[in-house]
């Protein structure tokens, strides 16, 4: 039979099969895929080959096979470097909730997501939440953020999950997608998924001790069929974003605006950052390039994985 994974657990994957019926799968033996290493061979929106077995007087899939995905999302934990942890497979889009306080989110994890999400080829929605909630100076600071992603070419959307404000276009570019909502704890992922589909009753109160810094295996997404034609993946929140497999000099690569100055530069294997005639160093102090985005470029070729909870002002938090 074939299905597409829509919940793991880490032992137990839930399957929609081509019948449209849910079946409960484990994998047989030890599964590999291609040299990938993370802790979940397979993710929440896998294609996957399995087989029904009776056990009494229920029926269980045993997944043997995997299609090859056109994508996914993957991250390392900021403690567990070795570990990895693919989010979820196959994806149209990724929504990534920021919010300026309540929680913070800093600049250096959207550029680790980003950078991420180019390398792995998924589009990326910037969704500035609770906009209903922020005073004159920080709505300033959320359009000044807004402007510079979107210069750089990232689709950028003002919204009140709790007001509605702006849902109807998340909405609308959903469907007929496959989409994935991802963020940190407390952003309101769940608060705008039941804004969007209310008969799907999330559980809301996200900030919670289960998601202290270390705990990455509870890292498991849950894919949701839409009445308007559209599957969500929904995930819990994230508090790190470490990049995987990745070598310096194909950082910057993943930078759009980097990416599209590194042919102006002398040397071909400039990397930015002390080389001479480097186009990238002038279009910074020309302030072509933001301050921000080169710091995480910065702390990405350096390694620096604890310093993902830096704002775009360099002050340690």
């Amino acid at each position: 039979m074939e299905g597409k994974v829509y919940k793991s657990t880490g032992s137990w994957y839930t399957v929609k099969g081509a019948d449209g019926s849910f079946y409960e799968c484990r994998i047989k033996g030890k599964f590999r895929i291609k040299g990938i290493k993370s802790t979940n061979p397979i993710a929440v929106g896998d294609h996957v080959h399995f087989e029904l077995d009776d056990k009494g007087d229920e029926k269980v899939g045993v997944i043997h096979s995997i299609e090859d995905r056109k994508n996914y999302i993957i991250r390392k934990s900021v403690n567990l470097s070795k570990q990895t942890h693919i989010i979820a497979a196959n994806l149209d889009q990724v929504f990534l909730l920021i919010t300026l306080n309540n929680p913070i989110t800093y600049t250096i994890f959207i550029d680790r997501f980003l950078v991420t999400a180019e390398a792995y080829d998924v589009p990326v929605v910037l969704v500035f939440n609770k906009i209903d909630t922020y005073s004159q100076e920080e709505t300033d600071e959320i359009k000044f953020l807004a402007s510079l992603y979107r210069e750089i070419g990232y689709t950028c959307i003002g919204i009140s999950a709790k007001t509605g404000k702006n849902v109807d276009k998340i909405k609308e570019m959903m469907k007929g997608k496959t989409s994935m909502f991802s963020g940190h704890s407390g952003v309101g992922k769940s608060t705008l998924i039941n804004a969007i589909e209310p008969n799907l009753e999330i559980k809301t109160a996200e900030i919670s001790q289960q998601h202290l810094q270390g705990q990455h295996t509870t890292t498991f997404a849950e894919m949701f069929d839409l009445s308007f034609g559209a599957q969500i993946i929904d995930t819990p929140g994230i508090k790190g974003f470490g990049i995987v497999d990745m070598e310096k000099e194909e950082i910057g690569d993943y930078f759009p605006e980097l990416f599209e100055l590194k042919q102006d530069c002398k040397f071909n294997n400039c990397i930015h950052v002390d080389e001479p005639h480097c186009a990238v160093k002038r279009a910074l102090e020309a302030g072509k390039v933001s301050w921000s985005r080169y710091k995480s470029y910065l702390q990405m070729i350096n390694g620096e994985d604890d310093t993902y909870r830096m704002d775009m002002y360099g002050e340690r938090k």
